[in-house]
């Protein structure tokens, strides 16, 4: 009986992967106008989005970022704090905001579990790879902070580790932007978007997708990426179900 009604769900699925990572920066969850570091309208948008792909069968890892409350590099250079400890006080924001998601999705009745890779057994699970695979396999959403628990590695290497271990098909990188252009758009109206990229094509044209490391370890990994802009409406569910949007490199 529950295998029938599993094969069920599944044929039910719209989605065209099974597994992601979502990478999600702290800036999305802020508001730049009253400078709060966590906008309750923009973590109740972005968690319907994640529940929405979640009860569409989709596994979901999630790697949040920590700009929204103290960025690392740009911390410590503007504030004279020693780049260790910057990044240290980076990785604690991306768990201030991953403890906000959870409570936020938890709300919506979806099933958390957060992961992270520095050691606070009060307030995470230590990020263990079997289990996190488990818990994705059961219908969990797993939110994965504290960076790779070492300074001087991005969130975005993060997203590109976590998504390897996991066995993810693709991070889908959300950001501001709608895409990976051959210029800064904001700088340069006649700047082109890109549909799709192949990963030699963007390091020889040096476009900012991710970091060097993330994007290495992507490449060597061959493991998909597809930016794409967070803010317009329904665009997780449009990456999901593989709809034309953003810029794919592969």
């Amino acid at each position: 009986m529950s295998n029938d009604s599993n094969n069920v769900s599944r044929s039910s699925r719209s989605s065209r992967y099974k597994r992601i990572i979502l990478k999600i920066s702290g800036e999305v969850l802020g508001n730049k106008e009253t400078g709060e570091p966590i906008c309750a309208q923009s973590l109740q948008r972005i968690c319907k989005a994640i529940k929405a792909i979640s009860d569409d069968q989709v596994e979901v890892g999630v790697v949040v970022g920590g700009g929204n409350i103290f960025r690392g590099l740009s911390g410590s250079e503007s504030r004279g704090i020693d780049r260790t400890t910057g990044d240290s006080m980076g990785m604690l924001a991306t768990v201030i905001n991953g403890l906000a998601l959870m409570d936020c999705l938890e709300k919506m009745g979806v099933v958390v579990r957060v992961q992270t890779a520095i050691p606070m057994e009060k307030l995470a699970e230590p990020f263990i790879q079997r289990r996190a695979i488990r818990h994705l396999e059961r219908g969990r959403v797993v939110i994965f902070v504290a960076g790779t628990g070492n300074p001087y590695f991005s969130t975005d290497t993060t997203a590109a580790l976590r998504a390897s271990e996991i066995g993810a098909e693709i991070i889908m990188k959300a950001t501001k932007v709608d895409g990976v252009y051959d210029k800064d758009p904001k700088k340069h109206p006649d700047a082109v978007r890109y549909d799709s990229l192949s990963y030699m094509d963007a390091l020889e044209n040096r476009l900012s997708v991710m970091d060097s490391t993330a994007f290495s370890l992507c490449m060597d990994n061959q493991m998909p990426i597809l930016v794409f802009d967070l803010e317009q409406e329904g665009s997780i569910m449009q990456a999901v179900r593989g709809d034309s949007i953003g810029t794919l490199v592969s």
